[in-house]
């Protein structure tokens, strides 16, 4: 998987965001170096396992250092969360922008279920992050924020394709379609291989019936 670009949180008082943000080079790439050695260390042994002493010694920095940019390990996992979940709404919103008919919306939608459900798979921190998303209210808002965020361009891609539906009616049930979207790849990672495909083909099926619908 590509390396993921730099975000900004977008709740400015959630605790993912840094407790200093980096305004030089030197202290962007430290922040950067941090990320990747959490990830590496999340990726190994689960993020449970992973304590800031341990991120520390594996990024080459003081443990106060680490403090100046995260307060504790909770938001370095929240950080990551918010990067994947930019990610894949730039993943949606690039597949969607030029649909304009059900048959292309009916494909694109698929493909990005595909897509979504083999980087779950391929990806242990992705995984990992979201295995942990009911058991931290932080995480449980990152989610929804993600799915509303993501319902939204949904919602416009169904608004081209059929430009007399109903606004709210899209709005909100394409949130919904992209909030159990999410609850799906959660089901899916958790259960055997096979039985998780089958519960992601499932899905696929009954989102496209319902688009056309509506």
């Amino acid at each position: 998987m590509n390396e993921i670009a730099p975000i900004v949180p977008e709740s400015g008082d959630r605790d993912a965001a840094m407790r200093k943000e980096p305004t030089q080079r030197r202290s962007k790439e430290r922040v950067e170096r941090i990320l990747s050695c959490a990830s590496t260390l999340i990726a190994d042994n689960g993020s449970d396992a992973m304590r800031m002493s341990d991120v520390a010694e594996k990024a080459g920095i003081s443990i106060g250092s680490l403090y100046q940019y995260f307060p504790d390990k909770g938001s370095i996992i929240r950080t990551l969360a918010d990067r994947y979940n930019a990610l894949g709404r730039e993943c949606i919103a690039d597949t969607l922008k030029n649909v304009h008919d059900m048959n292309g919306l009916q494909a694109s939608f698929a493909e990005l279920i595909d897509i979504y459900y083999a980087l779950f798979l391929a990806e242990p921190v992705m995984r990992d992050i979201w295995s942990g998303t009911q058991a931290d209210k932080a995480l449980r808002d990152i989610d929804l924020l993600d799915s509303r965020l993501n319902g939204a361009v949904l919602a416009d891609a169904r608004a081209r394709v059929n430009p007399v539906a109903d606004r709210a009616f899209l709005e909100n049930s394409s949130f919904l379609i992209m909030h159990l979207g999410q609850a799906t790849m959660h089901l899916a990672i958790s259960v055997d291989p096979t039985e998780g495909a089958a519960l992601v083909d499932g899905f696929k099926r009954m989102v496209l019936r319902e688009m056309l619908t509506a």
